[in-house]
């Protein structure tokens, strides 16, 4: 199983990353400030490091600095705020092989987490470029969505929380899960919002978007993908 070791001290956030990663089938470890998630990259030797740039003990900057004065050659993603471009700058000097801009979308995250471990050979997670439900047709790779074969326009936004919900297989996911996902951790998203886009996710590819078939609502919970 693929190690994933999550440097940050935003609890939600780690917490949310680990959950995320784990339920995409890596095995995760968790480290709250900059020294122990050194010590926990030293010894624990994950395939890939998730690295938050504002970290208490030991600053990001500096954690990845030893690590590549050690000669540690473990894929780095760094998280950075949003707007700091001379952070990105000197994370990427150090080192450092990605990163994301705070608040990030979680299927943001995911890609770029799958893409460094495809470049380094570290990843075991493939996820299908195509896939389909009754009419439609998704394709992950160029963003697109068939219906009966015919193109059908999807703001960024409701591609992301389409595929989000085929990443839940079947399973329900929480409103609060589809804010994590697809929006990031903003305060400024509230449930309504995944509500809305719900609903033109079944204008748009349900034949009866009154009586959906496919994009169903879980009474109390939030929503699930029938295949």
């Amino acid at each position: 199983m693929t190690r994933i070791l999550v440097i940050e001290d935003n609890r939600d956030l780690a917490f949310g990353l680990q959950t995320n990663l784990e339920i995409e089938g890596y095995e995760v470890c968790v480290a709250g400030d900059g020294r122990c998630g050194l010590a926990a990259a030293r010894e624990w030797s994950p395939e890939l490091i998730v690295l938050d740039l504002m970290l208490p003990e030991m600053d990001g900057f500096r954690v990845l600095k030893e690590l590549r004065i050690d000669d540690v050659q473990i894929p780095v993603l760094i998280l950075t705020a949003r707007g700091e471009e001379a952070d990105k700058v000197r994370g990427l000097k150090l080192g450092a092989d990605d990163y994301v801009t705070k608040p990030f979308g979680l299927l943001e995250l995911l890609a770029r987490v799958e893409a460094l471990l495809r470049r380094s050979g570290g990843g075991e997670q493939e996820e299908p470029q195509v896939e389909s439900f009754g009419e439609i047709e998704v394709r992950r790779d160029s963003r697109t969505v068939l219906r009966q074969g015919e193109p059908v326009e999807l703001a960024p936004k409701e591609f992301d929380l389409l595929v989000a919900l085929l990443r839940h297989d079947g399973a329900a996911a929480s409103r609060l899960d589809l804010m994590r996902e697809v929006w990031g951790y903003s305060a400024a998203v509230v449930s309504r919002t995944v509500d809305t886009h719900i609903a033109e996710l079944r204008r748009k590819l349900e034949a009866s978007p009154a009586n959906p078939r496919h994009i169903l609502t879980v009474r109390k919970v939030g929503y699930r993908l029938e295949r």
